[in-house]
This record gives C-alpha cells, sequence and structure tokens, in this order.
C-alpha cells in the first residue's frame, strides 16, 4: 500500500512566513491600486520567493496494514464454575474466535482470570489494564469480557480507544442461600459462652421456601450439633469453647434444592481459646530452698491464680503456742480439699508428707480430683523415701512410680532421656543449656546433689539421673495427668549454680503439661496453612505414625506420608485443590484445617449481573449481552458509533499501519526560485519605468 503527502520543512520559522506573505500580499494591493502596470509581476516575484521559503517536499510512504486487536478477559475464577457456567463460557469463546477468524486483518489476544490466593475476588479490570498495556493502543478495535459480571476492581477499569464488551453468564432463574458471619470474636475464654452474630441470606428468582432452617454447628472435629433458625434475620449464636489454643469451628446451613451452589452456605471460623485464670494450690510441706523456685514461677505468670500454703510447724510439736497464734489464716483444709478442690487446675505438692493435716479422707479425693481431670504435680524430697510419705496414702493409686526408700546425696546432672527427647516437656531442653565445658554430649547445665530412688511402675520417664533412675515421671491416669519430680534440688539452676540451667522453661512446661495445654501435647495431630499450602505436624511418642488421611472440602481424599523431622515430631506437606475445611484422621487422631479465609469473596455474590461494570461499559459505547438468551454475532462499526444491539457487539477497526519505505522529493530549488524572483521584479520594474 502506497501513500503520498507534500511536506514543507520551510527555512524560517511559520510565523515569519506568514508575516512576509501579508506584506506581500499588501504591497501588491497597494501597486494594484495605484494602477503599476507590473503588479502581477511583482505577485509572481513575491509567490516565488514564498515557495522557496516554504521548501516544499513530495513524500511517498510504502506502508504495510497492521491488524486489529481485540482484548477478550475469559473469567474462570470460582463463581464461574457455578452451574453451566464454565460450558456457557467456553460456547461463547469459540464463537468469538471464529467471528474474529472471519475478520480480515484482525486477531484475538486473550488472557484467562483464575483464582486470586489473597481472595481478592474476580480482578476482571485488572487483567484488562494488563493485557491493554501489551497492546499498541492505535490497534486495540475492542474489548470482550466473558464473565459473570461478579467484577471486583470496577475503579480500576482502563481508558480503552474502542468498545468495551460482556458476555455474561448465568441464568434468569438462578438463587441462592448464603451464610454471612457479621462478627467473631479472635479469642475467647475457655468455659465461658462467646456470641457469634450471623445470618443467613437469599437472593434471586428465590423459590416459596419456609422461613425456617436447620443450622450445624462443629468444633473441630467433634460431632456437630443443629439448632433451627429463621431466615433474613440477624442472629446470636452462642458457643462454649473446651480447650485452649486455635479452635476452628464450622458453621453451616442445609442446602435447599435447586439453590445455585452450597459453597457459600457454610463459614469457618478460628477462635484463639484462652484461659480466663489458672488456679493453682500450692501445699509446701516444709520451708525449704526451692519452695522460693515454684513460686516465682507462678507468680510470675499474670494468668495464674496462686493459692499458696507452707507448714511451718507440725501438729505433734507441743511448745504450749496457743492454736489461734500458729498463723495468720487458719489452714481451711475442708474448703479447699472436699468443697472447692474441683476449682483448681493443678495441684502442686512441694516436699509434703503426712503429718495428719490432710486426713486419708482428703487425700482420696484428690485421686478422685485427678480421675475425673485434674492434675497433681509431687516435687519429692527426702520425706517421699520415709514411712511418711505420700506414696503410702490412696495417692499411691495415681503415682507413676514408687520410692525404694533410698535417697542417694551425690552430684549428678540430669539427662534427658530416649522418650524425654520426643516429649514436648523436655524436647530440646538441652538446646537451652550451653555447651559442657569438658565437650561431652551431656547437657552443659549444673549438677543436682539429690535423687529420690524410683521404680517406675507406668507413663513416661523423660529425665533419668544417677545410673539411669527416674528423675521425672510423667503419666496420665483417667481424664487426669500427674508428674513426679524425684529431687528438691531444682533451685540449684536458678541459683546458677555451676552454670545454672533452664529450670524456669521446665518446671514452666511442667506445670502447663499438667494443666492439658494443647501445645504440649505428647500425642498430637496438628496443621498449619501458607496460603493453599499445609504442613501437617504429627507428635507421638511411640512407633513411626501411618500416613495422614485429609478429607477435602469436596469429600475426596488423599494421603500424606509423614518424615521425621526430629525425635518424636513427624511431618508431611500437601496442596489444598480449594479453600475451605480440610480434615484430617490418623489412627484415632483428627484434626482440622481451614484453608483460605472464612467466607471466600468469590461466592459473596453468586447471582450473575451486569451491573458492576455497566459503567465502564457504557462509557466506552458498549454493552453487556446475556449468553442464555444466544450467542451475539460480531459487526464492525465506526469509531463514535453505538457499538452494541439486540444480538450483536461491535468491533472498532483502526486501519493502523506500518511505514515500511519513505520516498522524498523536493519540489523547488531554492537557489532557481531566487534567480526567478529576482528576474520578476527586474521584469516589473522595466516594465514600470518604460511606462
Amino acid at each position: 500500500m502506497r501513500a503520498s503527502d507534500i511536506l514543507f520543512d520551510p527555512l524560517l520559522p511559520w510565523p515569519a512566513i506568514w508575516v512576509a506573505c501579508a506584506l506581500a500580499a499588501g504591497l501588491i494591493a497597494l501597486a494594484l491600486w495605484r494602477g503599476g502596470r507590473g503588479w502581477w509581476l511583482r505577485g509572481l516575484a513575491a509567490g516565488a520567493l514564498l515557495v522557496a521559503i516554504a521548501n516544499p517536499s513530495y513524500q511517498v510512504e510504502q506502508r504495510e496494514p497492521l491488524s486489529d486487536i481485540v482484548l477478550a478477559v475469559v473469567d474462570r475464577t470460582a463463581s464461574q464454575r457455578i452451574g453451566d457456567r464454565g460450558a456457557q463460557t467456553d460456547a461463547a469463546l469459540a464463537n468469538l474466535e471464529a467471528a474474529i477468524d472471519a475478520l480480515p486483518e484482525t486477531e484475538l489476544r486473550k488472557v484467562t482470570l483464575l483464582d486470586d490466593a489473597d481472595n481478592a475476588g474476580s480482578l476482571a479490570m485488572t487483567a484488562l489494564a494488563e493485557l491493554a498495556a501489551e497492546a499498541p493502543r492505535a490497534r486495540i478495535a475492542g474489548a470482550v469480557l466473558l464473565s459473570d459480571g461478579l467484577v471486583h476492581d470496577v475503579e480500576r477499569a482502563p481508558d480503552l480507544p474502542a468498545p468495551l464488551h460482556l458476555l455474561q453468564t448465568g441464568r434468569d432463574t438462578d438463587w441462592d442461600r448464603r451464610l454471612i458471619v457479621r462478627s467473631a470474636p479472635a479469642f475467647a475464654i475457655v468455659g465461658e459462652e462467646v456470641t457469634l452474630g450471623m445470618r443467613i441470606e437469599q437472593s434471586g428468582a428465590v423459590p416459596e421456601t419456609g422461613g425456617l432452617v436447620s443450622l450445624s454447628i462443629a468444633i473441630d472435629a467433634q460431632e456437630p450439633f443443629a439448632v433451627t433458625v429463621p431466615l433474613g434475620q440477624d442472629l446470636e449464636l452462642p458457643l462454649t469453647l473446651t480447650h485452649g489454643g486455635m479452635n476452628v469451628v464450622r458453621i453451616e446451613v442445609e442446602a435447599a434444592e435447586g439453590e445455585l451452589t452450597d459453597r457459600n452456605n457454610a463459614a469457618v471460623v478460628q477462635i484463639n481459646g484462652v484461659r480466663d485464670r489458672l488456679r493453682v494450690l500450692l501445699v509446701s510441706g516444709e520451708p525449704h530452698a526451692g519452695e522460693r523456685t515454684w513460686r516465682n514461677l507462678l507468680k510470675s505468670d499474670s494468668s495464674v491464680d496462686l493459692v499458696h500454703f507452707t507448714i511451718l510447724r507440725p501438729p505433734e510439736k507441743q511448745d504450749g503456742v496457743p492454736v489461734t497464734e500458729l498463723s495468720l489464716i487458719a489452714f481451711p483444709t475442708r474448703e479447699l480439699f472436699l468443697e472447692k478442690i474441683d476449682e483448681f487446675d493443678l495441684i502442686i505438692f512441694d516436699r509434703y508428707k503426712r503429718r495428719g493435716i490432710l486426713p486419708m479422707l482428703y487425700l482420696e479425693n484428690v485421686r478422685s480430683y485427678v480421675e475425673q481431670g485434674g492434675a497433681i504435680l509431687v516435687a519429692a524430697g527426702p520425706d517421699f523415701a520415709s514411712a511418711d510419705s505420700l506414696y503410702r496414702s490412696p495417692l499411691a493409686e495415681i503415682l507413676p512410680a514408687f520410692p525404694t526408700a533410698r535417697v542417694i546425696e551425690e552430684g549428678y546432672r540430669p539427662l534427658i532421656t530416649e522418650a524425654g527427647r520426643k516429649h514436648p516437656v523436655t524436647e530440646g531442653l538441652d538446646r537451652l543449656a550451653p555447651p559442657p565445658a569438658d565437650g561431652s554430649d551431656a547437657p552443659g547445665w549444673g549438677r543436682w546433689f539429690r535423687l529420690v530412688e524410683l521404680e517406675a511402675e507406668r507413663g513416661h520417664t523423660v529425665l533419668s539421673g544417677l545410673g539411669e533412675r527416674p528423675l521425672l515421671q510423667l503419666d496420665r491416669v483417667g481424664e487426669g495427668r500427674v508428674a513426679l519430680l524425684g529431687s528438691d534440688h531444682a533451685w540449684l539452676w536458678s541459683r546458677g549454680f555451676e552454670g545454672g540451667g533452664p529450670q524456669l522453661e521446665l518446671l514452666r512446661r511442667l506445670a502447663h503439661w499438667t494443666m492439658k495445654e494443647p501445645d504440649l501435647e505428647e500425642e498430637a495431630l496438628t496443621a498449619t496453612a501458607q496460603g493453599l499450602d499445609v504442613t501437617v505436624t504429627r507428635r507421638s511418642l511411640g512407633a513411626a505414625p501411618e500416613p495422614v488421611e485429609v478429607t477435602a472440602p469436596d469429600g475426596s481424599t488423599r494421603s500424606v506420608a509423614l518424615t521425621e523431622v526430629s525425635p518424636g515430631r513427624y511431618s508431611g506437606d500437601f496442596s489444598g485443590a480449594e479453600p475451605g475445611l480440610y480434615r484430617l484422621a490418623e489412627g484415632e487422631l483428627t484434626g482440622v484445617v481451614a484453608l483460605g479465609p472464612a467466607a471466600p469473596k468469590e461466592f459473596e455474590q453468586t447471582i450473575a449481573t451486569d451491573a458492576l461494570v455497566a459503567e465502564p461499559i457504557a462509557a466506552r459505547r458498549g454493552g453487556a449481552v446475556r449468553l442464555e438468551e444466544g450467542l451475539p454475532r460480531l459487526r464492525t462499526v465506526r469509531e463514535g458509533r453505538a457499538a452494541a444491539g439486540r444480538g450483536w457487539i461491535g468491533i472498532t477497526p483502526r486501519a493502523a499501519y506500518r511505514t515500511a519505505d519513505v520516498t522524498l522529493i523536493p519540489l523547488v530549488a531554492p537557489l532557481l526560485f531566487l534567480l526567478l524572483a529576482t528576474g520578476l521584479m527586474l521584469g516589473a520594474w522595466l516594465r514600470e519605468g518604460r511606462r
């Protein structure tokens, strides 16, 4: 294709040339008015001079036409997978491709829009803007969105030089039911009622239904319970958390026949359970150097309510002191060990021995308290090996080891046993100590100098003393827990003897394990999520666990193999195919993990509509076509004309081209025209002079 044009490359600025033209016209008019016979020669001379100054040239271009570009954003996000919207999109895309192939010098550039990992919804306008930025603006003939119209970034619509159209999926008969969680706390106190705010809404072509629906609620992997609630009203749902740590609450409204999708019928809320106050009863049998260690540990935790009694004077001591002067307050044994024992989370016996202060009936009540879910921790001193030992009481039935009546007074370093390297109470405890000075494998902490010899009967030995004798024995009894520490020299670490040791961390873990903190469970199955990537962690004191069975929200299952990453800790990874609640199972252990947001943005609204994109479409003279009414025809329209009508959409041809070659031919020789102008002026002078 060739194109020609006349170009000017003036020797003077254009304003100067226009001034010269005006001056020449004025002089010629004056000459004509005065009757000069050479006025026309002067006009020709001025014209020749001005043409020479304008310096015109003839340009011939060899042009190669460029194709017009039609942009298409194909929405494949979650809402587009509802019903037959995917099939509608496929048919519309095939029709658009065929129509563009039939047009000369026209090409289609498309991008597929997938779900955003950040739950930002359908970013169709962002995708269109990025696609438009990659195409020359002069070649863009139109843009098409193949979507349900549920676009979440309309404000980012690009400024296109051509029409914008929406090919809308969905049906007029679509209707949907949606569960909305209006409010949910991030934290809640274990055992106290917490309220979730929610609402069940229906939208679209809703059929006649009843005003009540069934709502199912489940916490973690527990069996769900159901309640009946009204539709279209703000609801307040009371819940009570049963354990500390993360609680995954799944709320689901029953699906109705014919509704568009049940994906937004459920919501997952994660609430961190915290204990209001941990009530601890510390009973010290006598004053000793380690007593303050326990007290300082428990008082340093602001969430612990500590009740502490120290027996300063045994009942058998007869010194004539009146009973009313023995203490500031009387030791309320009946109140503590009979009436209010269930209010305590942990009872600690620190070097306590039987002295008649606590009758056998009270100790029997302590045993029942443990079996029903309570916890005791016994820090044994020499008295534990004597005839007055706590072991020689009803507590013997729940203590995991018995004393041999031998007390060893000899220096030794506590060692973590094989089971202790797996148990969360002592796992990695040696890494908190400095390396040993002698370069051995033993922990670099200081020595203890007393060990009550114990014979383990049940439970797990996590720390050992001289000759691998049990030092710390842990066990579960019924619903409760028992810990037995066979020495009262942990205080040496707090004093920094021989470098000290992690006594506060050990005693803290010990106390919190007995109080059933989830992070210190020795048999646990947990999972953490980052986006749709999940890491499964299995903690066990036994043999290597079996693969974890994972059940996805759609009911499909898979097995995740676990690899030992540290003693007693196994890990495996998998990626979820979609957001939702995934259930984990390994043996008798179960767990859940929620992927993605509690309420995905793609399902906040599911009824197809063109209202969200109506403004940018109207601004570009485009149109919205419902695909259920038929596939539209594609036309070409002139720029500035309406580009959509009943059953058709239009694009604007751009006639863009690329210049392959340019030929430039000068039309005047400036010197020749200057001589011509001089000759004409001389002729005018001679003609007028003869007169």
